[in-house]
């Protein structure tokens, strides 16, 4: 760990500058030998730190959105080769290329503050050492020798002999539980925040790289922290836990406002805009809106979770426009509720029992019931006179059919016509 740091003492005399300055304005309220003087410059140091990543942080995130776009693209490939590892991987790495994604971008906030890690590292192990290194001079190197925080010196570690700890002024059994506890508490916040990550935050319905990365951060990084735990001094401990609880606050607010689509966390946040839109009538907040607009340009290809909010609007009567407020729309209400507007229905037939029942009822008439006979027999007569007069017609038709069938034969009835002499 030491020849590793050694490597980043060019940005040790940044660092100590930087804690030197904090340290003044925290030593005029707590005093300049306490511990909590010099651990909360450290505190300082990394809220400085990230706050100056911010801008990689913005690319983490654009890059993670990018990743989330290639989502469908990515799982047609997946299903296309689906025997052919290699191939799909071949393609993978092709559309990552092609749309300058890098799935390796969440990577990048720990890597660019790993210089900073060593060098404050480095400064403690000088201190620890008795050394002035960078900006701090003896007196300031005495100061924070003295400095303990809950027992245990800033440059103490658990691995740390009796004697050396007793150098620093401490006791062994003080400085191995404050270092064990800050260790277990360093280890479960970086597993929290992967956990949190793959639990919450990403559409299990894709098996991308990205995903079996964060899967193996998850349980990598908390080991690796749990091992190095162990030689690095109680200001370094310090140091890295404040920067986890830093990440997984970041990383807790991301997830509430702009979630991955299609996780978990996107469908709590989608009925937090949905009951929000139901007490207030309207989008409010410009993320609010930008989220819904994102949702209303994807159109057809939006999942199961904006399907569902889309749907919820309508049953309110609700419409989601372009520029991500909702209007009253009673098509968007009817399309919720069935798709079409009911049909009106009509009467039902009588069946034939309940129609004889209707005439035998005690208000008919007897007259009523003379008509009806005198109707059926009138019409009875016209059917029959009808029918005989249609009978010649139907002779005359049955004898042009007889005839045509007879010509058609070759066959022709009364006297022949004689033949003309040349025929005979």
């Amino acid at each position: 760990m030491d020849t590793i740091a050694s490597l980043f003492s060019f940005i040790t005399w940044p660092v100590s500058w930087v804690i030197v300055q904090f340290h003044k304005f925290y030593g005029w309220i707590f005093g300049d030998d306490t511990g909590w003087a010099w651990g909360l410059s450290i505190v300082s140091l990394v809220v400085l730190i990230r706050i100056c990543l911010i801008p990689l942080f913005v690319k983490q995130i654009k890059s993670t959105r990018n990743m989330q776009v290639l989502q469908p693209k990515m799982k047609a490939i997946q299903e296309r080769y689906k025997s052919d590892k290699q191939r799909q991987s071949e393609e993978m790495m092709k559309l990552y290329k092609e749309t300058g994604t890098n799935p390796l971008s969440s990577c990048l906030p720990i890597l660019a503050q790993s210089p900073f890690f060593f060098a404050l590292y480095h400064v403690l192990s000088a201190i620890a050492s008795g050394k002035t290194i960078g900006v701090i001079d003896q007196p300031l190197l005495d100061s924070a020798r003295q400095a303990h925080i809950f027992g245990a010196p800033l440059a103490a570690k658990f691995m740390d002999s009796h004697d050396k700890v007793a150098a620093l002024g401490a006791s062994l059994t003080d400085v191995r539980v404050v270092t064990a506890i800050m260790i277990v508490m360093m280890s479960a916040s970086q597993f929290f925040t992967q956990r949190q990550l793959m639990t919450k935050n990403v559409d299990l319905t894709v098996k991308t790289p990205y995903m079996q990365q964060q899967k193996m951060l998850m349980y990598v990084f908390p080991l690796i922290f749990a091992v190095m735990g162990i030689n690095f001094p109680v200001g370094v401990l310090v140091y890295w836990l404040t920067t986890n609880v830093w990440t997984m606050g970041q990383q807790m607010y991301v997830i509430n406002q702009n979630p991955t689509p299609g996780s978990k966390a996107q469908e709590q946040y989608l009925n937090r805009l949905l009951k929000s839109v139901t007490t207030h009538g309207q989008v409010r907040g410009r993320t609010r809106r930008n989220t819904l607009k994102r949702i209303v340009a994807k159109g057809p290809d939006r999942n199961d979770i904006e399907r569902k909010f889309i749907t919820g609007l309508g049953k309110l009567g609700l419409a989601a426009q372009e520029d991500g407020s909702v209007v009253k729309s009673e098509a968007a209400l009817t399309e919720a509720e069935g798709g079409t507007a009911p049909k009106r229905q009509q009467p039902k037939r009588q069946t034939k029992a309940k129609r004889q029942t209707a005439t035998t009822q005690p208000g008919a008439s007897k007259d009523s019931g003379t008509a009806d006979e005198a109707g059926s027999k009138t019409s009875l007569t016209k059917r029959d006179a009808a029918s005989e007069a249609d009978k010649p017609k139907q002779a005359g038709r049955a004898a042009a059919t007889g005839s045509s069938r007879q010509a058609k034969s070759g066959q022709r009835k009364g006297p022949q016509r004689p033949k003309h002499p040349s025929k005979k």
